[in-house]
C-alpha cells in the first residue's frame, strides 16, 4: 500500500468512529432536527465528496 492509500484508510476510519461517537456522547442532549440528523447527513455528504475523490482516478 502506498502512503496516500494508509492515510485515506486512517482518515475514513477515524471518520467512521466519530460518526458513532459524536451522535452518541456529544449530541445526546440535543432532541431538535439539528442533532443527530443534521450531523449525520452532513456527515454523508462529506463521505461521500472523498470517496468521489479516492475513486476519481480508477480505471480498468
Amino acid at each position: 500500500m502506498e502512503k496516500k492509500e494508509i492515510g485515506w484508510a486512517l482518515f475514513l476510519t477515524i471518520a467512521m468512529l466519530l460518526a458513532y461517537i459524536v451522535p452518541y456522547t456529544l449530541l445526546r442532549n440535543v432532541d431538535e432536527w439539528y442533532g443527530s440528523f443534521l450531523y449525520w447527513s452532513v456527515f454523508a455528504i462529506v463521505i461521500i465528496a472523498v470517496n468521489v475523490l479516492i475513486t476519481r482516478k480508477w480505471s480498468d
